[in-house]
């Protein structure tokens, strides 16, 4: 039996240390990632539980009382593997540049306390809390929102969005979530978080839907939007956001949706908006005013904006609908300003097309997007 003192023991350590730092040094391997949702949880008891809602609390019970940042920030991000770095953004923000602490707040309808330790080991973080609202009821709890009024950063867990539409839209959560951004709190999402962060929303009411359903059938029983949940947040106005884009091919369904909601006249043509998001991405939106977009992460985020409404959406029948412009960016591209919907580095305009169901685009080559 070997221990810390047997020579051939340190030798031993000290040649696989050598071999881990040339691996992360020439990118073979990587730091440890955490999955989007926060999977099952640590298996930690809850530190309330309920039939309306479990909490769970790392970190310290008392209130950290930083002061509210100036202006806003809002982060997509696109499922799979969480962006250190975007949550890092939130926790600065949060900050407001100093050397205090902030509480975290994440709220989820299903799952555990997956995110409470990969967040509490980030720097500057007092607490992290996480509560799974379950039922309406619990939606409209005196604690729950007494504990998220008191959030420095909040944050939407992945799951089912209809859980979040059907059991928080009009809530008292859903009131105390508007407050939050009033207030500037920074806010975010990933995957179904993500996607109840626009002005619109695809609600997933029946299930969801593919790109191939959507576009051959815009009035699909599946393709649900809506426009009443957490509806209001800065930046994104007449905006609908999607998740998991390229791995689950969602660009399709995403022009579906821009174009069922100019048919139904949940928006015009001039306020219609879309932002795809990668998985293993974020879009950091920050630096007040109209908006800077920020992207982080190893994929792309697109950004698109109809120039005229589809030339056929009915039921039943393939859509056709033309020249919506779309800008890709990654992190190495450069910024997207809100204000003018355009980015600030050198990122050509490209155009996607849906003719008869069918998805092309300008720029050719193998992949639509």
């Amino acid at each position: 039996m070997t221990n810390a003192t047997d020579p051939s023991r340190r030798n031993h350590l000290g040649l696989i240390r050598g071999l881990l730092a040339l691996a992360f040094a020439f990118g073979v391997l990587s730091a440890p990632a955490h999955a989007a949702g926060g999977g099952a949880g640590t298996g930690a008891k809850a530190t309330t539980s309920s039939k309306n809602y479990d909490y769970y609390l790392t970190g310290s019970p008392v209130d950290a009382t930083p002061a509210a940042p100036i202006t806003p920030m809002v982060v997509l991000m696109g499922g799979g593997v969480d962006v250190d770095d975007a949550f890092m953004s939130m926790i600065a923000k949060a900050r407001n540049g100093g050397t205090g602490k902030v509480d975290i707040v994440i709220v989820r309808a299903s799952g555990a306390d997956g995110y409470n330790p990969y967040l509490f080991a980030m720097d500057g973080v007092d607490s992290v809390e996480t509560l799974v609202v379950k039922t309406r009821a619990g939606a409209d709890d005196s604690t729950v929102n007494a504990i998220v009024s008191r959030a420095d950063v909040l944050f939407i867990a992945g799951g089912d969005q209809w859980n979040y539409i059907n059991l928080w839209k009009g809530s008292k959560l859903d009131a105390t979530l508007q407050v939050l951004s009033a207030r500037n709190v920074p806010m975010g999402g990933t995957s179904a978080g993500l996607a109840v962060l626009g002005a619109v929303d695809f609600s997933a009411e029946n299930g969801t839907i593919t790109s191939d359903e959507a576009t051959g059938n815009p009035y699909h029983r599946r393709l649900t939007l809506d426009a009443g949940f957490l509806n209001h947040l800065p930046y994104l106005a007449g905006t609908i956001a999607d998740p998991h884009l390229v791995t689950r091919d969602r660009m399709g369904r995403l022009l579906t949706f821009v174009a069922r909601m100019l048919k139904d006249g949940v928006v015009d043509l001039t306020s219609a908006r879309a932002i795809g998001v990668d998985e293993q991405t974020a879009l950091v939106i920050d630096g007040g005013g109209a908006g800077t977009g920020t992207v982080m992460g190893v994929g792309a985020v697109y950004f698109l904006k109809p120039s005229i409404a589809a030339t056929t959406i009915v039921a039943r029948t393939p859509l056709t609908f033309l020249g919506i412009g779309v800008y890709k960016l990654t992190a190495n591209t450069g910024t997207f300003a809100f204000g003018i919907w355009a980015p600030t580095g050198n990122v050509p305009l490209y155009n996607l097309d849906v003719v008869a169901g069918v998805l092309t685009s300008s720029q050719g080559g193998g992949s639509p997007y």
